[in-house]
């Protein structure tokens, strides 16, 4: 069990922002959400967390563009950011990695496999 561990969910569809948080909730995650770039940051403005969650495909901005800018902050350097995309074409994965992504979940996630896999990177 995490000892209170939080994580930011950036996630722009509703459906998927409830089926996540009650996954991580279940296993004693704290879930922060925010569902374009300009929430995450506000979020971003107030918090810690360990771990953060990114979808990629946003409106405005991009969890690309956002993983850029969050990484280039002297705080989060070195937070672990992993995408979680229905982007699973030949290349997604790389695209996703070199934008500073630390890992890659695809969508729809393995509901049986998803804490084991948050776990790992924390």
């Amino acid at each position: 069990m995490p000892d209170h561990k939080s994580i930011l969910y950036v996630e722009d569809n509703f459906e998927n922002r409830i089926l996540v948080r009650r996954l991580l909730q279940s296993f004693g995650y704290l879930v922060l959400e925010a569902e374009n770039a300009n929430q995450a940051l506000d979020v971003l403005a107030d918090n810690r967390p360990d771990l953060i969650l990114m979808d990629i495909n946003m409106p405005d901005v991009d969890g690309y563009t956002l993983t850029q800018q969050i990484k280039a902050m002297p705080d989060f350097h070195s937070t672990p950011i992993i995408a979680i995309t229905a982007n699973v074409m030949r290349g997604d994965r790389e695209k996703t990695l070199q934008a500073g992504c630390d890992g890659y979940i695809e969508k729809p996630i393995d509901v049986d496999r998803f804490l084991e896999m948050i776990a790992s990177y924390l």
